[in-house]
């Protein structure tokens, strides 16, 4: 790629994402998908942040190099006390709502400050709070960027006052399916009120499983563009679709997987997906950067975060040789054709020290790597297949087909 230091953001998601002619059916998919990505995607990243670090094994020494996204497992990995993360997006959005976190993390008074902002997202006093402890401390850039007006004429930062987490491309898909379900006589809320796993596939079962049996349904999900609001350009439906091209069935698979696989009270995904939100009880299961016992470690360990709006092998070319630990590239590999491939992976390849790690989700459940990889990289990395399956059963997001942790020879 060229260095992405030279390019504007939008040709730095046009280098990323577009593959086909501006004046193919693709092409023009693909320029309405990174044209949406310049602005919020992921409130909240969609990738188990407990599996990563169990995969990572992070050590204190460990200088790590990550995709952003929402940044919710930059701030968790910061639990484990790692000497350094570097964080990257091609969205300005998704950087600005990193380098919030992390100011506000070191800035706001406590714990409960923090979870107001963001596990709650929702409260009045989270602009005022951001006005007295945060704004100051942001770089000119990103405070310019929350501080925005919008067409409606509120602020960015006035998102936090009205539910963050409705907020951004998937918080309107997941409203999108709340709509579309209650269309057809199903409130997805009422999942949040199984007492136990068992009701859970019941709810399953008798209520969401049929929606996907609908005519409506099976025809928007049939059409790339529907998913947009997931994050998935029209590379990564084909992916995720399979070779029988049935989208509606993927999706009920994973549904059930979300619904199902896990009960409520350790998957906050699940509550953030039927309950838009996060349950506010004292037990609720949350993303480890917002646990209160985890406040401390990830105020002092904050500092130790930079995050960057550039892509991940345009930053590892300006890193040394063998300097690198752990690599975090969520489900972007999906995006990427073989030349991106191998340029990726030639430079995961130099900077990684011996024993470095490297994660990743893909949208079909095999590894994508083996035929689109030069032989001679690939053959300096272990692959832990059977590892990576049990880690992928295990994940509570249930998005992904796959989970895929590589390990660089000593």
């Amino acid at each position: 790629m060229t260095q992405g230091t030279t390019l504007t953001v939008g040709e730095r998601l046009g280098e990323a994402v577009h593959q086909n002619s501006a004046l193919s059916v693709d092409g023009i998919l693909e320029r309405i998908f990174s044209r949406a990505f310049r602005g919020l995607v992921y409130p909240q990243i969609w990738e188990d942040p407990v599996i990563d670090m169990e995969a990572l094994e992070i050590q204190p020494h460990h200088e790590m190099v990550c995709i952003a996204s929402g940044s919710c497992n930059v701030l968790s990995y910061l639990t484990a006390s790692p000497r350094s993360i570097t964080a990257v997006d091609l969205s300005p959005a998704h950087v600005a709502l990193g380098r919030l976190k992390l100011a506000a993390a070191r800035h706001l008074p406590g714990p409960g400050d923090f979870m107001r902002f963001f596990g709650h997202g929702d409260e009045p006093v989270n602009v005022i709070a951001y006005e007295r402890f945060v704004a100051d401390h942001l770089d000119r850039e990103t405070r310019d960027w929350w501080e925005k007006r919008g067409l409606d004429g509120r602020r960015r930062i006035s998102m936090f006052t009205r539910g963050f987490y409705r907020q951004g491309l998937l918080g309107r898909f997941i409203f999108a399916g709340h709509m579309m379900a209650r269309l057809h006589g199903v409130d997805p809320r009422e999942l949040t009120d199984c007492a136990t796993q068992e009701e859970q596939e019941r709810f399953f079962a008798e209520k969401l499983s049929p929606l996907f049996d609908r005519k409506l349904v099976r025809f928007l999900t049939s059409r790339r563009a529907s998913l947009f609001g997931l994050g998935i350009p029209p590379a990564q439906y084909e992916a995720l679709a399979g070779p029988d091209g049935d989208m509606a069935e993927v999706l009920r698979e994973r549904t059930r997987k979300l619904a199902c696989g896990h009960p409520l009270s350790d998957n906050y995904f699940a509550w953030q997906a039927f309950g838009r939100g996060y349950e506010r009880t004292p037990e609720a299961s949350l993303p480890p950067y917002l646990q209160s016992a985890n406040f401390r470690t990830v105020r002092a360990n904050a500092r130790r975060v930079r995050v960057l709006n550039e892509s991940v092998t345009d930053h590892l070319r300006t890193l040394p040789a063998g300097s690198r630990h752990a690599y975090v590239l969520l489900d972007a590999q999906d995006w990427m054709t073989d030349r991106q491939l191998n340029d990726l992976w030639s430079e995961i390849t130099r900077t990684a020290a011996p024993g470095a790690r490297v994660i990743f989700r893909t949208a079909a459940e095999p590894t994508l790597l083996p035929g689109r990889v030069d032989g001679s990289i690939l053959s300096q990395w272990t692959y832990h297949a059977d590892r990576s399956k049990a880690l992928n059963t295990r994940d509570r997001s249930a998005i992904y087909g796959g989970f895929h942790l590589y390990e660089k020879a000593a």
